[in-house]
């Protein structure tokens, strides 16, 4: 299902303040985050995502930024800084087949993967490294855009995070995507 990894170029322009308009990360996000969480944005490319989220885990809090491209993760750093938030933010270059976060197994809150889950390779790899990461019960939103994605697509999608033992729950309703939060299950409870 891999569709190929995001060029560097259109960060800029997922980062456009007008994209607030459907994809308000207040509204997306504020129902899950909580202060003094720790939050993953997986393919957190220029920041659209993870300096909100920055806001929301207030200074006692983390964002764990992983993107396969280190120009993203700079561009981020600089949008962090910029709005000082920038003590609160983790940046990782991780690699196509494994976000390579093994010091945080089992300490993130709330995990986010907007637009990634079809970029990656291997995406049963990739929820086999979100429950490992992911605290008992904590969750991860999946956002896949359906011009990209199809129907068909987005259930294969889960079916491969239920084998990795992360539930669907539902998921906000967020325009032109198909969206699920996984939560952590427990091994061999449902």
């Amino acid at each position: 299902m891999s569709h190929g990894i995001c060029p560097y170029w259109l960060g800029y322009v997922l980062r456009n303040p007008l994209r607030r308009l459907w994809h308000n990360p207040d509204e997306i996000l504020l129902p899950f985050v909580d202060p003094g969480m720790t939050v993953l944005d997986i393919g957190s490319a220029m920041g659209f995502f993870a300096v909100p989220l920055a806001g929301m885990v207030g200074p006692q809090g983390k964002v764990v930024c992983v993107d396969v491209q280190e120009k993203m993760l700079q561009s981020l750093q600089k949008r962090a800084t910029k709005a000082h938030v920038s003590e609160r933010i983790i940046t990782r270059v991780c690699m196509p087949a494994s976000l390579s976060l093994n010091d945080f197994n089992n300490m993130i809150d709330f995990a986010i993967a907007f637009a990634v889950v079809h970029e990656v390779p291997d995406a049963r790899s990739l929820f086999e490294d979100i429950y490992r990461l992911l605290r008992p019960g904590g969750r991860c939103l999946i956002a896949e855009p359906k011009g990209h994605v199809s129907e068909q697509e987005f259930r294969h999608t889960l079916a491969m995070a239920e084998q990795a033992n992360l539930r669907p729950t539902g998921g906000p309703k967020i325009i032109h995507c198909h969206t699920a939060v996984l939560k952590k299950g427990i091994e061999g409870k449902a």
